[in-house]
């Protein structure tokens, strides 16, 4: 086997009293991939940060090529041919495609930017991945798939010997990942070598060669892509996962929340469903169905034009994000970071942001009261953080999911809106999110849960609400519903909305 081009060689990193990497040793190899697997707060993402530039190590060394290296800072790994997507991208949106990659290195003559050689050479970048964009188009208008793969022309653009790729499947596609994965065979085939973190355990044996299982930050496991999945769960979380979507199903009681008849132009039209105590309803569709939208309009976080909400057999009135919350509605957003935390704040704030209202004493918060609610509920999810004071930044995807959703336990939510709840989520912390839902149900509250993810809409749900371009395509129980099933659902009024436009295509042709 060719010779490791970095070799992270029995490293640490402490961050003050806590160790989060303990003598850890990874090589990373031309023309293999390297996948990182374990848990959130696992380690993998202070692996790559130390790869990059980001972290230093505390002990241990970096050896690059056989030497060792220190790597200050990003300029530094660029140097070394190392390159990073993050889950978030590091994109300029209102800047062109051109531009972004070439960000920090674009061409100039006299002091002047230089547009022919900045496109040029972007365009060389670009067809490395075989991506057919114009480079002058603003990154902002591309889809995320694509934005992706901007990201990684412009690491190639730097002349990246090593790739680094922090959940670069999280928003995507199955037909976006199928994309991804053709420009990692054909970077594979020019010795580039590659580090992978995904959640999505039936993504490494398609994309993988090499995995290092992290738990605790200890390294656990040297193990081929080949293993099967329940070793590597098993060795993620320390034990067997026996059932992957633990549905406890209960009797439905009254009905909690009534949708009729909601309607926001462009968005969606005619939504009406019900949901009962007890009941998870799963809703299903593609990208662009208008399920978010849904969800969203139900919680008061946007406005829509006619239609009604109720809950408990009350109207709940549009709009206004209190009043959802007074009501006993919660919803945790698909984008967490964007929506659904203030990451410059504490977990102790962040955990208590639902409660502050209803808690308070003469318009005076509970801070104290706030602070003991919210310690209990971290400690009952298993939140890993080192104090209720750390910034919620710091705190990794799954351990940030766990808060939001301790927020709507702290508020007694009877009703909780579900967008993506696992995304970006391993698989033990997965498990325990389900566990939560059906702690939910076993109360007596009820949960709308919108997945990408059919396996987890069937694992999960007792009924299936499939949307399709914005409308309801039809309901399914979920035992014995098949992910054909909902797949003939979900592309229902795309396939009428096409048979409209090739009858107006064609009424257009005639009166011609």
């Amino acid at each position: 086997m060719t010779d490791p081009i970095l070799v992270l060689d029995h490293v640490t990193k402490r961050f003050g009293p806590v160790t989060v990497i303990d003598d850890v040793t990874i090589p990373v190899t031309p023309g293999r991939v390297r996948v990182l697997l374990g848990e959130n707060g696992a380690g993998k993402s202070t692996l790559i940060k130390m790869m990059a530039g980001i972290y230093q190590p505390d002990g241990g060394r970096i050896l690059v090529d056989g030497k060792e290296v220190t790597i200050a800072d990003t300029k530094a790994a660029e140097a070394l041919g190392i390159a990073t997507i993050h889950q978030e991208l590091n994109l300029a949106p209102n800047m062109s495609v051109a531009e972004n990659i070439m960000l920090g290195r674009t061409p100039s003559r006299g002091g002047i930017f230089n547009k022919k050689a900045t496109f040029d050479a972007a365009r060389r970048a670009l067809d490395m991945i075989g991506l057919d964009v114009d480079p002058a188009t603003p990154v902002g208008k591309l889809g995320v798939a694509k934005q992706q793969l901007v990201e990684i022309a412009k690491a190639l653009s730097q002349d990246a010997r090593l790739l680094i790729l922090d959940e670069p499947t999280a928003s995507l596609t199955k037909p976006e990942i199928t994309a991804l994965f053709r420009v990692m065979e054909d970077l594979r085939g020019k010795n580039v070598a590659m580090v992978f973190i995904s959640h999505h355990l039936d993504e490494i044996a398609q994309i993988g060669d090499d995995i290092s299982v992290l738990r605790d930050g200890q390294l656990v496991g040297e193990l081929p892509a080949a293993t099967e999945e329940p070793e590597l769960v098993r060795l993620m979380v320390g034990r067997s996962i026996d059932k992957q979507y633990p549905r406890v199903a209960s009797s439905p009681g009254e009905v909690l929340l009534e949708v009729d008849g909601l309607t926001r132009a462009g968005a969606f039209s005619d939504v009406s469903f019900k949901v009962r105590a007890g009941e998870v309803l799963g809703v299903a569709g593609l990208v662009g169905a208008g399920r978010t939208e849904v969800l969203r309009a139900i919680a008061g976080a946007d406005k829509y034009d006619s239609g009604s909400v109720r809950v408990g057999g009350k109207p709940l009135p549009q709009g206004y994000l209190d009043a959802a919350i007074k009501a006993g509605v919660g919803l945790v957003p698909e984008d967490r970071k964007a929506q659904g935390l203030v990451l410059g704040a504490s977990v102790n704030e962040n955990i208590g942001y639902a409660t502050l209202t209803s808690t308070a004493t003469w318009g005076l918060a509970d801070l104290a009261g706030q602070r003991k609610r919210g310690t209990e509920t971290a400690q009952r999810l298993r939140v890993r953080m080192a104090s209720m004071d750390q910034p919620i930044r710091n705190l990794s995807g799954g351990n940030q999911q766990k808060v939001v959703f301790g927020r709507w336990l702290m508020a007694n939510t009877k009703i909780l809106l579900l967008d993506e709840p696992t995304r970006g989520v391993d698989v033990g912390a997965k498990v325990e999110i389900y566990e939560l839902i059906n702690s939910i149900t076993e109360r007596g509250g009820a949960v709308v849960m919108v997945s990408s993810e059919l396996p987890e809409v069937l694992g999960m749900s007792d009924r299936i609400l499939v949307m399709s371009a914005g409308k309801v395509a039809g309901e399914l129980p979920a035992q014995g519903a098949t992910q054909d099933d909902v797949m003939t659902l979900a592309v229902r009024n795309n396939r009428i909305a096409l048979k409209e436009q090739d009858l107006q295509a064609y009424d257009h042709q005639e009166n011609r």
